[in-house]
């Protein structure tokens, strides 16, 4: 794939998946706008995160079995239609309605990553895994920002209205420039097989398993850090606004741009290396964090080795993961994303709850425990899977039919 092609995948994800983000600095005027309760303006970004989880098991399969340019140019036509009816909704009904489609539409960003993975050559496909997971980290991080911004300037619905307009422009541009078909044939599955293979390839590949349980662990600390920095920040002593917290996500980018260079490292056979060292990285990050309310620069510390840290094993297990039955790349990097949005959900949760009752520092032991756990994890399987038989999986060594029954030989 030509750079260009790469960087249209990336866009398209972080459009794609910052959907799913837009809300979270926008419930409170949202429910003055719909004369929503507290309890129901609460439930938005829930019905979305709901939405995106279905999404996952439901649609990110279908990759697999369809032309996948086709689905992708549907799916980005139909979250058009959701975003409309969220800019356009008059009533907590529609908004609600609109906003669980979103979240489900919104995992079209997971069969673009397959998608790109797929026509890779087998020898740059970290890199451009890290290059397309970039984007989609930046569209996270940006969301709260860009939509706290136009919100500002035109009001909530302009923020819907501008992502739909987007949208509709990707899928314009994707239609005429994604390549018909990939070098992966469609398998020949009905719909109800499909969903049951997703669960027999975790029953069948330990890798899968221990990288799912990875990707858990990363994100419920990842989670844990972004969905309560903004409670510390509101208070004294720097009271900042929304638009101050959220452009704490520009200093989160340099971190997700690592996200390349760690897909680099697996082309080159360093994938338990990279995993050791960014996990340890991970918890190292929380040092920092802890020291927010006494000083900023120790919180963008703490950010860049958190974002470097959770980017560079998350491409590292979608590259390693994938190479394992590239036939079922869809349902394999849908079912690792489950994993992804529980540990997100736990993060969040959690999180929230404990600053209530035991403030920030408790938070930080929180986050700490969930990459220590990941570190000790990596401690005791770190030699399953040798790294040189990555750079034989990345060299085309063994044939895509082979991969998955190699055993051990994809870390």
């Amino acid at each position: 794939m030509s750079r260009g092609v790469v960087l249209l995948f990336a866009v398209a994800c972080g459009a794609a998946v910052a959907n799913v983000y837009f809300s979270q600095p926008l419930l409170v005027t949202i429910g003055h706008d719909l004369n929503m309760s507290p309890a129901l303006v609460g439930s938005v970004v829930t019905l979305t995160q709901v939405g995106y989880g279905l999404g996952l098991f439901l649609l990110v399969p279908l990759g697999d079995v369809a032309d996948r340019r086709r689905l992708i140019v549907a799916q980005l036509l139909l979250l058009v239609a959701a975003l409309t009816v969220v800019a356009t909704a008059r009533t907590a009904a529609f908004l609600l309605a609109g906003m669980a489609a979103t979240g489900l539409l919104a995992v079209v960003t997971q069969t673009l990553v397959a998608f790109a993975t797929s026509l890779a050559p087998p020898a740059g496909r970290g890199r451009v895994v890290g290059q397309v997971t970039s984007g989609v980290v930046i569209g996270i991080l940006l969301a709260r920002t860009a939509s706290g911004l136009l919100s500002d300037l035109a009001g909530w619905r302009s923020v819907y209205l501008a992502s739909a307009s987007l949208t509709a422009l990707l899928a314009l541009v994707l239609y005429r420039v994604l390549p018909r078909h990939s070098d992966v044939s469609p398998t020949n599955l009905r719909y109800g097989q499909l969903l049951r293979s997703t669960i027999t390839l975790f029953a069948r590949e330990r890798l899968l398993r221990l990288r799912a349980l990875f990707g858990l662990l990363i994100f419920a600390a990842f989670s844990t850090l972004w969905s309560s920095v903004a409670l510390p920040l509101s208070e004294a002593p720097y009271s900042l606004s929304h638009s101050e917290i959220g452009a704490l996500g520009l200093i989160g980018v340099a971190g997700a741009l690592a996200a390349s260079a760690a897909g680099r490292l697996n082309d080159r056979g360093l994938s338990r290396r990279t995993t050791g060292i960014a996990l340890a990285l991970l918890a190292a990050s929380w040092l920092p964090l802890a020291f927010t309310r006494s000083s900023l620069w120790a919180l963008f510390a703490g950010v860049i080795l958190l974002d470097l840290a959770v980017q560079a094993v998350h491409v590292t297990n979608q590259s390693l993961i994938y190479a394992l039955r590239p036939d079922a790349g869809s349902r394999l990097i849908g079912g690792y994303m489950v994993f992804y949005s529980i540990g997100s959900a736990a993060g969040a949760i959690a999180a929230t709850s404990l600053y209530a009752v035991a403030g920030w520092g408790a938070v930080c032991a929180l986050g700490a425990a969930f990459s220590c756990l990941g570190l000790v994890l990596w401690v005791f399987t770190r030699n399953s899977y040798p790294d040189t038989a990555t750079k034989m999986a990345s060299r085309g060594d063994s044939c895509p039919g082979a991969v998955g029954q190699a055993g051990p030989g994809h870390e």
